[in-house]
């Protein structure tokens, strides 16, 4: 048990940078914690956080051709990725592994 509780206290700054820098956080923590399950949890779900903003950016491009409803969807998601993306922060020092929600649960399919 005193392993684990060392792993999330290990990992915490770890796992916050997992999910603030995204892929960069991701690939700081594959590159140097990759054996912290606690930081490996976060990174993947800054991982898939990214892959949420870039299919958010790539939608943008097709929807901001329709003049106000375009702009009206594309602010509602970048307002729901800011709010967890957010969430993921506060997720990643609070000491338990929760996953980010809508998104968190297809950090799973990551085999890493």
């Amino acid at each position: 048990m005193a392993k684990k509780g060392n792993d999330v206290e290990e990992g915490k700054p770890f796992a916050f940078l997992g999910v603030f820098l995204t892929i960069v956080g991701f690939l700081i923590v594959f590159l140097t914690k990759k054996e912290n399950k606690y930081a490996m949890f976060y990174a993947k779900q800054g991982l898939v956080l990214f892959i949420a903003w870039v299919a958010v950016w790539v939608v943008g491009w097709v929807l901001v051709f329709i003049p106000i409803l375009g702009w009206l969807v594309m602010s509602v998601a970048y307002i729901l990725l800011l709010v967890l993306w957010i969430i993921g922060w506060v997720y990643a020092l609070s000491g338990e592994e929760k996953e980010i929600p809508l998104i968190g649960k297809y950090a799973k399919m990551f085999k890493i």
